[in-house]
């Protein structure tokens, strides 16, 4: 992350780029500080996205050594692969809005007619150069490598444009007031992208409508067809897999299973969190914590803010 990117062997210090990847690095140098940025941040949202399940994403710490949990086409890894495509396309057309690279400014005006209260103005994100450059530099592994079955890469390719698409689809008007005492008699609006984690929550639900696939022959080429028959046919949005995931609930290494030994569980909870799912029926311990947070906070004119220190012990319910 302290790299600054301004030497073509620098690209040597990323581990994994593929021979395409490696030399669009040395093509674009300035863009690969919004690619590393959009690697921690699919890192990251996908660990918060994914909190209170019994697979919380912590294996993609790993990357790009990933273990069976997204190297064998499971949901999991349909999951990560829409989201960093999504995350590098977002990270880009972010950094053409503000200035941070040189071949790319502001996105395109609008081509829709602006409504009577507002005009097209401001700096929107550039989708179209995101998408360019981010597509490239996500699936070249996939259409180079020769790791991997066909089935597989199709996977990994559909799943890439489907998380893209969702991005693409959640492009949305902003805009700004002006006018006298902020009356907002004239608005400015332009078209900006929401934050990785608005995009990270519709994939999730998306990974848990994901459709079981199997590559087969149709016409003259393989497509990815769902494996139940009264299944509906596969949308551009839509998440797909391969293989069924385990339970995650012990440890299992051939399977990608870390267990939920020592996981943390709502006790009150009926979701994914509760201690009965998360723990898998084992059960769970309680534990009292001592917290310190501020309170009794008073407002002194002009202007802050003092507050005192509260000590508080809290349950906490680990699993068995």
């Amino acid at each position: 992350s302290g790299v600054a990117w301004n030497k073509s062997h620098h690209c040597r210090l990323l581990a994994g780029l593929v021979p395409d990847q490696f030399q669009m690095c040395r093509r674009n140098l300035e863009v690969m500080h919004s690619i590393v940025r959009a690697a921690r941040q699919t890192m990251s949202v996908c660990q918060k996205t994914f909190a209170d399940m019994r697979w919380n994403c912590s294996s993609v710490q790993r990357a790009p050594s990933f273990g069976p949990d997204l190297l064998k086409g499971t949901r999991e890894s349909a999951f990560v692969y829409a989201l960093a495509a999504a995350a590098v396309t977002h990270s880009i057309a972010q950094a053409c809005t503000s200035g941070e690279l040189p071949l790319c400014s502001c996105g395109s005006v609008p081509s829709e007619v602006p409504g009577p209260d507002f005009r097209w103005g401001g700096c929107g994100d550039n989708l179209r150069y995101g998408l360019q450059l981010g597509a490239a530099f996500a699936d070249s592994p996939l259409k180079s490598s020769k790791l991997g079955t066909q089935a597989l890469k199709a996977m990994n390719l559909h799943n890439n444009a489907a998380g893209r698409q969702v991005l693409s689809d959640s492009l949305d008007t902003k805009c700004k007031c002006h006018g006298v005492s902020g009356s907002c008699s004239v608005k400015t609006c332009w078209k900006g992208l929401p934050n990785l984690a608005e995009i990270a929550s519709d994939l999730k639900s998306k990974y848990l409508a994901a459709i079981k696939v199997t590559h087969r022959l149709i016409g003259p080429r393989k497509q990815l067809i769902p494996k139940e028959m009264d299944v509906r046919p596969v949308k551009e949005t839509d998440l797909v897999y391969l293989i069924n995931s385990p339970d995650y609930c012990t440890p299992n290494l051939h399977l990608g299973s870390l267990g939920t030994q020592d996981r943390q569980c709502n006790k009150t909870s009926v979701g994914s969190d509760s201690c009965n799912l998360m723990c898998c029926g084992r059960g769970y311990n309680t534990y009292t914590e001592e917290v310190v947070e501020r309170c009794h906070c008073k407002y002194h004119w002009c202007c802050y803010v003092v507050c005192k220190k509260c000590r508080r012990k809290v349950e906490r319910y680990v699993c068995k």
